[in-house]
């Protein structure tokens, strides 16, 4: 059981070689894990102090000399302080910073819903040009930074304090732009990001004794997202559930709706995620239960779209 975060300091580590990585963080570089890489390297490590947006253009202003910055703060601060920088500065002048927010989504539990962000996925995919990733355990994450410093441009990570399952070992693969299947089953499929995915593991383990087979798809990469993978599984199951620690409104529901809305697909989307409403404090898993996003939670959702589907048929 580890956090997404975990996996951020060292993934950092393992891109360390390269002189002109750099990293930047506000004042939470203990919480974020960049410590990790400004304890060894600290001639390239930057506390900006509590100021996201001139974290943000200082990270701008060192790509803009070949220097390959990654800048990290706490979700809420750095996607909400400071996005005219990020949409100006990193986007429009489209840089090659990557920014990475922890302590995203309920899961953040007890700092309240301040901190709790839930709009994220849908800022960030919104500006032209970013990538968005949403690593599922710390496993992934850790090969996303070296996906990340591959990349040339502007992108967003998003992180969890919470700790997960290890779904992957050192063997995976990532690539931006790709979604990995995670269990297989023809009767629904679940796609899922971030936290949520092992939360929808369980749910199809439920599933499962009520003879229900739903296949769940990681979509770590929210944009650009795996159109081939989400068109397979759509169609192989005719039923489709998306389930993030994020609002239903412009994350990765939306996104997957958006790929079968370009493919002319009449196939509805049952979408599990915080519905339009604050959270309030408290455990992790009594936020997840209380506002729909639990394994009980999905397992009713894939319900309601294999019910959907036998209506249509």
């Amino acid at each position: 059981m580890e956090a997404s975060r975990d996996g951020y300091g060292r993934g950092l580590l393992k891109i360390a070689d390269d002189r002109d990585v750099v990293v930047l963080d506000a004042d939470l570089q203990d919480s974020t894990r960049s410590l990790q890489f400004g304890e060894k390297y600290p001639d390239r490590f930057f506390t900006m102090g509590i100021a996201e947006a001139d974290m943000v253009c200082t990270g701008a202003g060192l790509a803009t000399c070949g220097k390959k910055p990654f800048a990290s703060s706490f979700a809420c601060f750095l996607t909400r302080n400071a996005y005219d920088q990020i949409f100006v500065s990193v986007c429009y002048s489209k840089l090659n910073v990557k920014l990475v927010g922890s302590h995203a989504g309920l899961a953040t539990g007890e700092d309240g819903p301040t901190a709790q962000e839930i709009t994220d996925i849908a800022t960030m995919r919104a500006l032209p040009g970013m990538v968005v990733l949403v690593p599922a355990d710390s496993v992934q994450t850790e090969k996303a930074v070296e996906a990340l410093y591959r990349h040339i441009g502007p992108a967003y990570m998003r992180m969890s304090r919470a700790p997960v399952p290890a779904l992957y070992d050192d063997s995976h693969n990532f690539e931006i732009g790709r979604g990995y299947v995670v269990r297989e089953g023809a009767d629904a499929v679940i796609f899922a990001c971030g936290t949520m995915v092992s939360e929808s593991l369980k749910a199809a383990e439920q599933l499962e004794k009520e003879g229900i087979r739903a296949a769940v798809v990681n979509i770590s990469s929210i944009k650009p997202i795996d159109k081939s993978l989400v068109l397979e599984y759509a169609s192989k199951t005719r039923a489709v559930v998306t389930s993030e620690d994020h609002s239903i409104i412009g994350g990765l529901g939306s996104a997957v709706q958006d790929v079968l809305n370009e493919n002319d697909s009449l196939i509805p989307v049952q979408k599990v995620g915080v519905k339009d409403v604050f959270a309030e404090s408290g455990k992790p898993g009594e936020l997840y239960e209380k506002y729909g996003l639990s394994p009980g939670h999905i397992a009713a959702a894939v319900k309601r779209a294999v019910g959907k589907k036998a209506l249509r048929q």
